[in-house]
């Protein structure tokens, strides 16, 4: 028998690929709003918190609907079109000054600098400034809106092409592999975006990382068919990829036994978004990223503000800078953790989601270290980058993970569905922390509220470092509850 090639690894990289384009698009933002773009616009942190709140909740619809029609599409051409839409909200960002400079003046000036430099000349009154805060914060929510409409299909298309291209004692590891991506991704914007965005504008960040999808498109065009379709991979690799399809024939033949003509057909079936939600394994997965989502996304939004507003180093200084990669860098300590449920799979005799529940026990305990951040930033920043750096790996292998529930328990042809119905409660728990991290930060400075010994903004912090602290924990003892043990859905 011809030893086996390894096409699988191929389309992994791509996907590898495709969530460092991903983060960095939304690494954007968070690199550029603090130092250079809330200073022209008069942001403060309740309208950044609605600007990424509001694309949370835009990104849970989207996910709600974007499985169904990528399990309908496909992944080849779900994929090509969700990362087509993703990269035209990216660049539409650049264009959200000149629009707003011309619907507060009247006067259409078709260029970056220009628009800026009249943006300007018109913040003399208290009327004009409020104007340009008002219409860019809608500007830049309409552009995270598109954003985050095609970012929703993201992970639906991964998982789904995990799900085709790994049998499932693999998938978590498949998936730890193209989710680090997003670590990758991180390491590199803030070596390269805050740069961009002072030498050639905060504009010009925006298009140049946004151009990176539209190679990625036409990459994946090239290299993606489906495993029995694919001219690149042998019959070994095939039967390795297919493994588990005499588990599936089982449960096929039993339902046929029993004259159940719906379940027989559970490998064909397709399920609506709302359908998804009567199963207690959707919910399972909902509970696995409502909050432990919403600390990830805090985090990836709010560490560039954090570390310039509490120790004053903005994103382009080299403290700065090397406080956001250092965070990044232990983060990538996930790939390595997002192997282990794939150890006590093959090592512990358990099947896989008993073994994912242990890995992810696991990893919940971490982010406990997170009532430290504040504490131990007195005295040093680097103590807080550390940890918030090891709460960002738990939370990578963690999500490496409750990805793969779904495709433990559910038919291939449902995967991408129920994996974006799950992402509603992720989107919703991200836009309610979002919100409500900019509300609590802007009224603990006004008030100068005392909280553990921290005032003023620093005790907003404490507050939600100690919320994220327990939200895995929390998180896995409910998911344990509702989904004791492995059980196929029978659709």
């Amino acid at each position: 028998m011809d030893r086996k090639t390894n096409y699988r690894w191929v389309i992994c990289g791509m996907l590898f690929f495709a969530v460092v384009v991903n983060y960095m698009d939304r690494q954007v933002l968070s690199l550029t709003w603090k130092d250079f773009i809330a200073t022209e616009f008069h942001w403060s942190d309740s309208d950044y918190g609605t600007i990424t709140g509001l694309f949370s909740l835009v990104y849970a619809v989207g996910m709600l609907f974007a499985g169904r029609f990528i399990d309908y599409l496909g992944t080849k051409r779900g994929y090509v079109t969700a990362i087509a839409v993703w990269s035209t909200g990216a660049c539409l960002h650049a264009f959200c000054g000149i629009l707003t400079c011309g619907i507060v003046s009247g006067d259409w000036v078709f260029s970056f600098l220009g628009a800026r430099r009249h943006l300007l000349a018109l913040q003399g009154t208290a009327d004009f400034t409020l104007m340009i805060t008002t219409i860019s914060v809608w500007m830049f929510i309409v552009a995270r809106a598109v954003l985050s409409i095609g970012e929703s299909g993201n992970f639906p298309c991964a998982i789904k092409a995990v799900s085709e291209y790994f049998p499932k004692k693999d998938r978590g590891f498949a998936t730890g592999i193209f989710n680090s991506g997003a670590q990758i991704g991180a390491l590199i914007a803030p070596f390269t975006i805050p740069l961009i965005a002072r030498r050639f504008g905060w504009e010009t960040a925006f298009l140049v990382i946004g151009a990176l999808g539209y190679i990625w498109l036409f990459c994946w065009i090239a290299v993606y068919r489906r495993p029995s379709e694919n001219p690149r991979m042998n019959a070994a690799e095939l039967a390795y990829i297919e493994q588990d399809a005499e588990e599936e024939a089982e449960k096929e033949a039993a339902a046929k036994a029993a004259g159940n003509a719906a379940a027989a057909k559970a490998g064909e079936a397709h399920i609506s978004p709302f359908k998804a939600f009567t199963f207690r394994q959707t919910w399972a997965v909902v509970v696995g990223r409502f909050l432990p989502d919403s600390v990830w996304w805090f985090l990836l939004f709010w560490a560039p503000a954090f570390i310039s507003e509490v120790y004053g180093y903005s994103s382009d200084t080299p403290q700065g800078m090397f406080g956001i990669f250092i965070i990044y860098l232990i983060s990538m300590l996930s790939l390595a953790g997002s192997y282990l449920p794939t150890w006590f799979i093959n090592h512990g005799n358990v099947n896989p989601y008993q073994g994912r529940m242990r890995g992810m026990l696991i990893f919940a305990l971490f982010p406990l270290l997170g009532c430290l951040v504040m504490p131990a930033g007195s005295i040093s920043m680097w103590f807080p980058v550390i940890i918030i750096g090891i709460m960002a790996a738990a939370h990578q292998s963690w999500s490496a993970n409750v990805y793969n529930v779904v495709s433990d328990m559910f038919p291939k042809t449902v995967v991408a569905t129920v994996t974006g119905a799950a992402g509603l409660a992720s989107g919703l728990g991200c836009f309610i922390f979002n919100k409500g991290a900019g509300l609590l930060f802007d009224y603990t400075e006004a008030i100068k509220m005392q909280f553990f010994g921290f005032g003023g903004k620093q005790a907003g912090y404490m507050i939600v470092f100690l919320i994220a602290s327990v939200a895995y924990l929390l998180s896995w003892c409910v998911m344990k509850l509702l989904v004791p043990k492995y059980k196929l859905v029978q659709l």
